[in-house]
């Protein structure tokens, strides 16, 4: 077996057409590392990419394929996977267009089909967006919503990796009142233990799992709430009661800073901004979104269409660069262990 045999196989999609995603995907496969890494290919638009190649000044070897066995995995030759989904459109930078949607979920279909039949390892997705996606009737809100749903998954966590940090949500888009209503018990056990489970998957035979609080100083006795005493605590001292290696809460205000220095493995923060913040301040070019609990791995770039530089030049590919990348090391990871 060569070397390019035992790399994953990844599929790159183009994410929203009318936003930076063809661009930073450009810049992403025509970088020599991705193939040291992996075997990646393209699911997207030809007349996207070429655009999007202009707009950097360079011009792509594109060698179409209909299947992932039909690609080369040579670095210069961009295998590119067309769905034909509306690929003659007329698609303008920088709106809202439910046309545009339609070919970004198509991407993804496909990306998924392909994952579920063991014949990708890994997924990198490019931004799609929000309000395009419900102008064109699409029944999700995000990425992670549409690979839990199309995976069949029994869960989707997610995960932002940035340096040493490995940071997973209880909650995410939904309002800070709302997120703090879902700090109960049962939803955290539940996180504690799909997180264990999923760490362990990976490799890790005892993952020290830190879990943030959600009130100041760790709500002081009850001083300053009591999430910590009703939830967070039973929760904890549960699932080491299960073998689970959990620790806290611990006050997040410093439960960052100790991760980062090894003392845990991972952390469950309650909330999106008490993560993001963290993860984002750390390394913002190099926040890294991973989707774990689906059949494959699969990641995405953690800033999204960014319509307002759409079509201009300005956008940078080092964020989608980092995803991928990875998205492929966590992807061999897992196909090493599969084959002890």
């Amino acid at each position: 077996m060569s070397r390019k045999d035992k790399l994953p196989v990844m599929a790159i999609t183009l994410g929203d057409p009318a936003g930076i995603g063809p661009e930073t995907i450009v810049h992403t496969i025509l970088d020599k590392s991705m193939y040291e890494v992996s075997n990646p290919f393209v699911i997207g638009n030809r007349k996207a990419m070429e655009r999007a190649a202009g707009i950097r000044g360079v011009k792509l070897n594109i060698n179409e394929i209909s299947s992932p066995e039909e690609a080369k995995f040579e670095f210069g030759i961009v295998d590119l996977l067309d769905t034909g989904v509306e690929s003659d459109a007329e698609i303008e930078y920088g709106k809202v267009q439910a046309l545009a949607a339609r070919q970004a979920y198509s991407y993804l279909e496909e990306s998924i089909k392909l994952g579920l039949a063991g014949r990708v390892d890994a997924v990198s997705t490019a931004p799609i967006n929000k309000a395009a996606l419900k102008l064109a009737e699409i029944p999700y809100i995000g990425h992670t919503e549409i690979f839990g749903n199309l995976t069949h998954s029994p869960y989707a966590l997610t995960m932002f990796h940035v340096q040493k940090l490995k940071v997973f949500f209880l909650s995410r888009h939904v309002s800070l009142r709302e997120a703090c209503d879902l700090v109960t018990k049962d939803n955290v056990l539940r996180y504690l233990r799909d997180i264990d489970r999923e760490f362990r998957a990976l490799g890790f035979e005892n993952p020290s799992i830190a879990v943030a609080a959600l009130n100041p100083h760790g709500g002081e006795g009850g001083m300053f709430g009591r999430e910590e005493i009703d939830a967070l605590i039973p929760a904890v001292e549960q699932a080491k009661a299960e073998g689970i290696n959990a620790r806290g809460p611990l006050p997040a205000d410093s439960v960052f800073a100790f991760a980062l220095d090894g003392h845990h493995d991972c952390i469950l923060s309650l909330y999106h901004d008490q993560g993001h913040i963290a993860c984002k301040t750390l390394d913002f070019e190099k926040a890294v979104t991973l989707t774990l609990g689906l059949p494959f791995m699969r990641s995405s770039v953690d800033h999204g269409t960014a319509f307002d530089i759409a079509g201009t030049g300005k956008a940078n590919g080092n964020s989608m660069i980092e995803a991928s990348r990875v998205c492929a090391e966590f992807a061999a990871r897992k196909m090493a262990l599969k084959a002890v």
